[in-house]
């Protein structure tokens, strides 16, 4: 058993797939298939549960992926330590993102890193809130941006950002917006932001609403707001599948409750484009920085962290991203 073993195993781990890690590895699925194979006889344990879809971890399988993480951290570590370079740091980095937040904030991040940390590698997790959560406990990822999520065990979790939640949809004849209030900003609260109208809660609970189903973050948060204030919501369409209910709303079939952070799939500026900040209450939705407890970032990992909080102050500052930046500083 090598180092090289090791992270072949956590990469089928990591994909769920032997022809997916393969790929990702840029070797010959035979080979990696042999060295799984190679690997499970030296430990004497079956590390994977093999079907038709893919590879799941067996309970030896998890074990031994935690501690592979943490060998192969150390090793990197003491590579770092023994081989500094004028070049930066250099190491691999998994980051796990809900997919909405994952399609604003990432792509300006893996740019920034590729020009300016070129022997860093990031891989990305961008998934449901939950699985987001899931993969940070179960050592999966090295940084996590959790939702509505202060603490954890196991975690190390810091305040990150906080964004509302709006109304959108096409409101073809006018009719919504004539019930729509002022922003309470009165004005562009920065630069390049674009003012928003406003809308009470109960009166975007009596729209026709396309949503995805309870287990999902956001319309939790829309239950319990329509539980807070006492009223009903007016659901029309229901699917898990955000490519589904963006056809939906941009079709004209409803109206949706969509983050900040996810505006920007939007139309644009369409006619009848309607975006209003829902409020009496706000609904907010908070992400926190993770990190695995008690064991200090490498690095690598410190790299990212920083470009991750750059960033999103930049967003933020911009007006891209209507938002609050939480962490150390003001954006």
């Amino acid at each position: 058993m090598d180092l090289r073993s090791l992270r072949y195993f956590i990469a089928v781990l990591e994909a769920g797939s032997l022809s997916r890690a393969a790929a990702s590895l840029y070797v010959a699925q035979p080979a990696l298939t042999a060295q799984i194979k190679k690997l499970e006889a030296e430990l004497g344990t079956q590390l994977f549960d093999r079907s038709h879809v893919g590879v799941t971890p067996t309970a030896a399988g998890l074990q031994l992926y935690q501690d592979a993480r943490r060998l192969l951290s150390d090793a990197a570590a003491m590579r770092e330590r023994l081989q500094r370079t004028p070049d930066g740091p250099e190491g691999s980095v998994t980051v796990a993102v809900p997919f909405l937040l994952a399609s604003l904030l990432l792509g300006p991040v893996l740019a920034r890193l590729k020009q300016s940390h070129p022997r860093i590698r990031v891989f990305v997790i961008d998934d449901l809130s939950l699985m987001v959560r899931k993969a940070m406990v179960d050592r999966r990822a090295d940084i996590g941006l959790l939702v509505d999520t202060a603490s954890v065990e196991g975690l190390d979790v810091r305040p990150f950002v906080r964004e509302g939640m709006f109304l959108c949809g096409f409101d073809a004849k006018g009719e919504v917006a004539a019930l729509l209030g002022k922003s309470a900003k009165g004005g562009r609260a920065k630069k390049g932001a674009p003012v928003r109208p406003t809308v009470p809660f109960a009166r975007a609970a009596g729209l026709p609403l396309v949503l995805q189903s309870r287990r999902f973050s956001i319309r939790q948060r829309v239950e319990a707001a329509a539980e807070a204030v006492g009223v009903e919501l007016n659901v029309v369409h229901e699917h898990d599948s955000a490519r589904v209910l963006r056809s939906l709303y941009l079709a004209g079939a409803g109206f949706t409750v969509s983050p900040a952070c996810a505006l920007a799939d939007g139309p644009g500026e369409q006619p009848n484009w309607l975006v209003a900040r829902i409020v009496e209450p706000e609904l907010l939705r908070t992400y926190h920085l993770a990190t695995p407890a008690g064991k200090a970032p490498d690095a690598a990992t410190q790299v990212v962290m920083q470009v991750l909080a750059d960033e999103a102050r930049s967003m933020i500052a911009s007006g891209r991203w209507d938002a609050q930046f939480l962490g150390d500083g003001k954006p």
